[in-house]
């Protein structure tokens, strides 16, 4: 399938001068309703992705964008967020803003209690936990090697997701899990695949609280444990086009010096899932300035010489395509701590999600975050926290 192929919209190319309009949803738990926020905010503004690619919650966020219609969408993401926060212990603290507790300290005890509930109760339609525990069972059993039961996620899969959609090609698909034999990086992509909803489990199976999932006679666990973010899957596979990527990370590279043990476990988990992406980024770039360095070199070659061996193999390297890296990166509020990504609360979830949808208005505010490259790299990137003037 030509990603040039999937044009359907129409909405997209009018606003954007690019070819590819990309997605690309990073890991990272409960804090993945900030990339149903970000969503929201795209699809108001018309811009509606070519290609969606994720990782664990990325992946299941991606499922959902990419196994409906436009206009279901958001709908389909707000009903899933919904139903995985919905707690009637904690629901009432989402219901005004006057019951909401208020102050980083209340609000910090609050988050690691509802944390504490996600642990012993699961969350609806997502997973629960496992019964009897995993030492009862036998070694080498499934049932073994995981703290939690993810069969609901597959029933929620199915429900909320159209897989037939997904692999009618209409826009593409791809998500990121690991290997556990090989310990490899494998990518479902529905151009070489025909997505269930095993794939899209395996990609977040994060172990040892999820159980690996089988697929085609082999066990495969979380993305994450290798790469948490997708980019380099979009940029390396995909058809080369001028193309915008929306690349939305759950965790930030920059933050404070911990002062406590608590602050050091959430400061650690940060670094960990935001260091490869950001790895990814910097590699991108100076990969597409020699592509872009050996194109421009190449088209000062005499014709003996650009018709040698050499030139033809280095021509199928170089070429003139531009990229635009748009950065949306949650921030996390002082009192979330290292229970952030399984703090599954009606109030956090409201309040990632709502972060997510203002990130983006923000972003697109900025015509420079939409524009082409104009350097002779024909690559950059636009990130509001340090390219915006808000």
């Amino acid at each position: 399938m030509n990603v040039q192929s999937q044009k359907k919209f129409g909405t997209a190319e009018s606003r954007l001068p690019f070819e590819c309009v990309a997605l690309v949803l990073q890991g990272g738990g409960a804090l993945g309703a900030y990339q149903a926020g970000v969503y929201e905010a795209l699809a108001e503004a018309g811009i509606h992705p070519d290609w969606v690619a994720g990782v664990s919650i990325g992946a299941i966020n991606s499922a959902i964008i990419a196994g409906n219609e436009p206009a279901e969408r958001v709908a389909k993401l707000r009903t899933f967020w919904r139903e995985i926060t919905a707690n009637p212990l904690l629901d009432w603290t989402a219901a005004t803003d006057v019951l909401a507790p208020k102050g980083n300290l209340p609000r910090a005890l609050f988050n690691q209690f509802s944390a504490a509930c996600a642990l012993v109760a699961g969350a609806p339609g997502f997973f629960s936990l496992r019964q009897p525990a995993p030492w009862l069972h036998s070694d080498g059993s499934l049932q073994g090697t995981s703290f939690y039961d993810t069969s609901r996620l597959k029933s929620t899969l199915e429900r909320l997701v159209d897989f037939d959609r997904i692999n009618a090609g209409g826009m593409r698909f791809s998500v990121g899990a690991v290997n556990v034999r090989t310990g490899n990086l494998v990518y479902f992509d529905n151009e070489t695949h025909t997505i269930r909803p095993e794939h899209v489990m395996a990609s977040g199976s994060l172990p040892p609280g999820f159980p690996a999932v089988e697929i085609e006679g082999e066990l495969y666990w979380d993305g994450g444990l290798v790469s948490n973010t997708p980019l380099q899957w979009v940029v390396e596979h995909g058809t080369r086009q001028d193309t915008i990527a929306f690349q939305v990370d759950l965790w930030s590279a920059r933050g404070e010096v911990p002062s406590n043990l608590a602050d050091v476990a959430a400061r650690q988990k940060d670094i960990q899932y935001s260091s490869r992406s950001r790895a990814h980024t910097d590699q991108f770039k100076q990969y597409q300035r020699a592509r872009h360095a050996l194109a421009s070199l190449l088209s000062k070659l005499p014709a003996d010489l650009l018709a040698s061996e050499e030139a033809r193999m280095l021509g199928g390297i170089a070429d003139h395509k531009v990229y635009k890296l748009v950065h949306l990166i949650y921030r996390a509020k002082q009192y979330e701590t290292h229970s952030k990504d399984y703090e599954f609360s009606r109030l956090a979830m409201e309040e990632h999600w709502r972060a997510g949808y203002f990130d983006a208005v923000r972003t697109l505010r900025h015509p420079e975050a939409l524009s082409r490259p104009d350097n002779l790299d024909g690559v950059s990137t636009y990130d509001l926290a340090v390219d915006g003037r808000e």
